[in-house]
């Protein structure tokens, strides 16, 4: 089972948080003389991953991408605090753990976020080693499948027999390129109708009915 993580584990940026991030990301490239980095219309991109792809597209690998990429994480962190679970995913990852499945976090966000929020909830057995997120190769952002191949291989899993929950186009087009079946998670509308534009068909408004399911296969067991 491979879980994106903002979104289907937890709510990292509420509301407006993600385009406040993606407007302090322009604001720090621009008290550094740098704005001309991003092409029109990523200055006004609601999406801190993007900002931070436009630039790494610009200057790969170079110091100044290493620089924002940390400045990001330290976004992410300080986020954790306030970070509301998504509601259904703290029991349906327990109990999963508990039936035998072997879990992991494919996502863009930061390990270090990660982390620190599975450890504020008590879930760090349940993925550990498990967790792989953002890595200094920003090309191999989702939707690259590289953080999907990697739990896959870290945890000898085939790709038919696992399934990857994420909210976004960018996480089924991962799982796909790796062969992995996917379930979309769309809290609403618009997520859904994003999802499907990019063929999703396999959708859930909440993660209710699949605990149920595993509650289900942990009563088999058990008996």
């Amino acid at each position: 089972m491979l879980f994106d993580f903002d979104g289907p584990i937890c709510h990292l940026f509420p509301g407006d948080t993600a385009k406040r991030v993606a407007e302090a990301q322009v604001r720090w490239l621009e008290e550094r003389g740098l704005r001309d980095l991003l092409a029109d219309g990523v200055r006004e991109e609601p999406d801190p991953y993007k900002v931070l792809r436009a630039v790494d597209l610009r200057s790969p690998g170079s110091d100044l991408v290493a620089e924002l990429e940390e400045h990001l994480t330290q976004q992410e962190l300080g986020l954790v605090a306030t970070a509301m679970p998504t509601a259904y995913v703290d029991p349906l990852i327990r109990t999963w753990s508990a039936v035998g499945a072997r879990l992991a976090v494919t996502t863009n966000n930061s390990p270090r976020a990660v982390g620190r929020y599975l450890a504020s909830r008590g879930l760090t057995e349940c993925f550990a080693p498990h967790v792989y997120g953002r890595t200094p190769d920003l090309h191999l952002l989702k939707p690259h499948p590289h953080c999907v191949r990697r739990a896959l291989d870290a945890m000898g899993a085939a790709p038919d027999e696992t399934l990857m929950i994420g909210d976004a186009p960018s996480d089924h087009v991962a799982a796909r390129a790796a062969g992995v079946r996917f379930l979309g998670y769309a809290r609403n509308a618009r997520k859904a109708e994003r999802l499907r534009a990019a063929g999703a068909t396999h959708l859930v408004g909440s993660l209710e009915p699949l605990l149920k399911v595993v509650y289900a296969v942990g009563d088999i067991k058990a008996r």
